[in-house]
């Protein structure tokens, strides 16, 4: 899915078309798009198709941003599976920057994870270079 950009925002009205135009000034295409806000400010969780002209835009735009990557996990669809993943890999350092639950099936819910870190985080829940983890779950 490439890169994702977790960027802040000021929540007011606008900004999300100042970004959106920023990026279109530079011929960039937004591939996917979430956000929320909360009080005074708003985060965005994009995914471009021009990584490097995305990071020059959003500094040259004055945006705090961080990146990061992106794994999709399968695992339990109970309520303590996403805390128990979350919490192994808070455990062994490395952040979440988005999250998004993107489908269930037959028990099992397939999560997109945005991470600090993709190599540790798939050294700490043991996933191989396929993006499946399946049997996370409260125990």
């Amino acid at each position: 899915m490439g890169q994702p950009f977790v960027v802040q925002l000021p929540n007011r009205p606008g900004e999300l078309a100042h970004l959106a135009k920023g990026l279109c000034a530079r011929d960039i295409n937004i591939m996917q798009i979430q956000g929320s806000t909360a009080g005074d400010l708003a985060c965005a969780l994009i995914y471009t198709d021009c990584e490097d002209d995305t990071a020059e835009v959003l500094k040259s735009m004055g945006y705090s941003f961080v990146k990061g990557s992106t794994l999709l996990v399968e695992i339990e669809d109970t309520p303590c599976a996403l805390g128990d993943l979350t919490e192994k890999l808070a455990d062994g350092g490395v952040n979440v920057t988005g999250f998004c639950k993107i489908g269930v099936r037959e028990g099992f819910a397939t999560w997109s994870l945005s991470t600090s870190d993709e190599d540790q985080a798939r050294a700490i829940l043991g996933l191989p270079e396929v993006y499946s983890l399946a049997g996370i779950s409260r125990g």
